[in-house]
C-alpha cells in the first residue's frame, strides 16, 4: 500500500503544471486542471489496479517489487512492458522533477550566486538525475524504502493533510457527503501512513541480512 501511495503522490507538481495553463476570468484554469486530475487518476488506478491485483492474485507474497523480474513469459510482452518503463520514465521523471530542479537552480543562483543560464542548468540537472540513479541501481531494497517514503511522507499530503485543510477551509455541514468523503479520507490515510512504514521497515529488517549493494 505505501507504495501505491508513493504512485499516487502527484500533488507536488500540481501547482507546477496549473501554472502553465491559460487562466482568465471566464475560463480559469482551475477547472481545466480539475478535468485533467481526473483523467489522470483514472488513467493511472487503470493501469496499476489490474496489475496489482492480478499479480497478487498469481503470484502472491513471492512477487518481486518489480513484476516484470517474477514474468517468464511470454518475451515479447516483457519487452514491450519494459519498452513502455523506459518512456514513461523518461517522460514523467522531468515533471515530478521540476520543483526540486527550481529549488536547487534557485538556490545555486540567489545564495552561491552562479549566473543563471543553460550551462548551469544543464550540469545540475544532469548531476541531479546522475546521483539519484545511482542510489537507485545501488539500494537492492528499494521496493520497500519506496512503500516506506509513500506511507511516511506521500500519505500525509497527498491523502489526509489536503482533505483537513478543505474541512477548515469551507466547513461543510457534518455528516453531508463531501464531510462524510474527507474524513474517510482522513481516517484511511492516516491508517496508511500507520501501516505502510511499518510494514516495509519490517521487510527491510527481516531482509538485511542478504542485501547486496548493486544487486
Amino acid at each position: 500500500m505505501g507504495e501505491v501511495a508513493f504512485s499516487y503522490a502527484g500533488h507536488n507538481v500540481v501547482l507546477e503544471i496549473q501554472a502553465t495553463i491559460p487562466s482568465t476570468p471566464e475560463k480559469p484554469s482551475k477547472k481545466a486542471m480539475w478535468k485533467g486530475v481526473i483523467v489522470a487518476y483514472l488513467g493511472v488506478a487503470f493501469c496499476y489496479l489490474p496489475v496489482a491485483f492480478i499479480g497478487y492474485y498469481v503470484y502472491g507474497n513471492s512477487v518481486e517489487d518489480n513484476i516484470l523480474i517474477t514474468l517468464e513469459r511470454p518475451t515479447w510482452l516483457i519487452a514491450a512492458a519494459n519498452m513502455f518503463v523506459i518512456v514513461h520514465v523518461v517522460g514523467g521523471y522531468q515533471v515530478f522533477s521540476m520543483p526540486v530542479f527550481d529549488m536547487m537552480e534557485t538556490f545555486l543562483v540567489k545564495q552561491l550566486k552562479f549566473p543563471p543560464c543553460f550551462t548551469l542548468r544543464f550540469v545540475a540537472r544532469t548531476l541531479f538525475v546522475a546521483l539519484t540513479m545511482l542510489i537507485g541501481i545501488c539500494i537492492p531494497f528499494f521496493g520497500s524504502l519506496l512503500g516506506f517514503l509513500g506511507g511516511f511522507a506521500f500519505a500525509p499530503t497527498s491523502y489526509f493533510l489536503p482533505c483537513i485543510i478543505w474541512l477548515r477551509l469551507y466547513k461543510p455541514k457534518r455528516f453531508s457527503l463531501s464531510w462524510t468523503i474527507n474524513w474517510i479520507c482522513i481516517v484511511l490515510g492516516v491508517l496508511l501512513m500507520t501501516l505502510a512504514p511499518i510494514g516495509s521497515l519490517r521487510n527491510i529488517i527481516l531482509s538485511a541480512e542478504h542485501y547486496k549493494f548493486f544487486s
